[in-house]
């Protein structure tokens, strides 16, 4: 392969998740016929990536191993669309879901290809038949913190052996939210629990990953500034 000009890591991205923003990102400095070096953990991308050059005139020049990653290479063709149209549109990109009340007290929610049903906000029991609203925003913050910590340990090459998240929350008030009483909120008031992590890296670059974990995520950005939110980083040797 050719000397590349310049090299960006998607980690475990695939092309619908960002790894081409990326890549316009690192082609645009390059002029026309440079070569750019592009290094993924993502199976798909073998496929996706040399589909999505013929689409956009560039030329792909082939792939090798690298260390634990794919190194793929492309020559930068002419006449690229603009970067700034691309982010900007991604800037601009809103989510979707439509909902629909059951006849039961639950509600089926689809998004994208995905159906799922959501039961009732306040639901004490062990065993429920569809996960309540809080369950899916804790969740939701749960996942989005998970996901996010593995995604930005691949783009820096950290090795993550595991992960698991244990998260709870409480309302304000339950009983204002079943007409039991009439103090209080039925917000939620705090969401508490902790984090732990298992890698060989050193503690130091796993606290600096977790600090930016929370910078960049939607979620957990989201609720910070109405709810008092208190999850724990705990390495695991």
């Amino acid at each position: 392969m050719e000397n590349p000009k310049a090299v960006c890591d998607g980690g475990d991205l695939d092309c619908g998740s960002g790894l081409l923003l990326i890549i316009k990102k690192a082609m645009d400095p390059l002029l026309d016929g440079e070569v750019l070096e592009v290094r993924s953990r993502e199976r798909t991308v073998a496929d996706d990536l040399p589909a999505w050059c013929r689409m956009v005139n560039h030329e792909f020049l082939g792939s090798e191993p690298g260390d634990h990653t794919i190194r793929y290479f492309i020559r930068k063709g002419a006449r690229q669309e603009e970067l700034g149209a691309d982010l900007e549109a991604a800037k601009g990109y809103k989510w979707n879901v439509r909902v629909q009340g059951e006849r039961t007290l639950s509600a089926k929610v689809r998004s994208r290809n995905h159906t799922f049903v959501v039961g009732k906000p306040a639901d004490f029991g062990s065993k429920v038949a569809a996960p309540s609203a809080i369950d899916y925003l804790i969740g939701a913050l749960a996942s989005d913190l998970t996901v996010g910590f593995k995604a930005l340990a691949s783009r820096r090459n950290l090795e993550i052996d595991q992960l698991e998240v244990s998260l709870k929350a409480g309302l304000d008030n339950v009983l204002f939210h079943l007409e039991m009483e009439d103090v209080g909120s039925p917000k939620v008031k705090e969401v508490t629990g902790t984090f732990y992590v298992s890698s060989p890296q050193s503690d130091e670059d796993l606290e600096k990953l977790w600090n930016k974990t929370l910078e960049r995520s939607p979620i957990y950005q989201t609720l910070k500034p109405s709810i008092n939110i208190n999850i724990q980083f705990v390495i695991v040797y």
